[in-house]
């Protein structure tokens, strides 16, 4: 058993970074650290599982495009995105590292 910490070892790059935590045929738990991406372009995320995510530190702005609803997060923030919720990262804060953190399930 391996005893860790979301928020040590921040990598130091300006490159959004994807790390899986832990992973199964069912489950997918992913850290995520954010240095002011946004989703690039036109590109939207149609992904083929459920996620939810919570924003540990930093903020955010999720669109969905489904009733054009916009969703700031901030630290405690969280949300479920349903299979095939067409949707995109508008913003990441630029100031500061964002962590998230990423349940994908089917």
């Amino acid at each position: 058993m391996k005893n860790d910490n979301l928020f040590q070892n921040l990598p130091d790059t300006a490159a959004e970074v994807f790390e899986t935590l832990q992973e199964s045929e069912h489950v997918k738990i992913e850290r995520i650290i954010s240095s002011g991406q946004a989703t690039p372009g036109e590109k939207v995320y149609d992904q083929p599982r459920h996620e939810w995510v919570v924003l540990l530190k930093g903020k955010a702005r999720l669109h969905f495009e489904e009733g054009d609803r916009m969703v700031e997060l901030t630290p405690g923030d969280h949300v479920f995105i349903p299979a095939h919720s067409r949707h995109r990262v508008e913003w990441t804060d630029p100031e500061s590292k964002t962590v998230w953190l990423a349940v994908h399930f089917d």
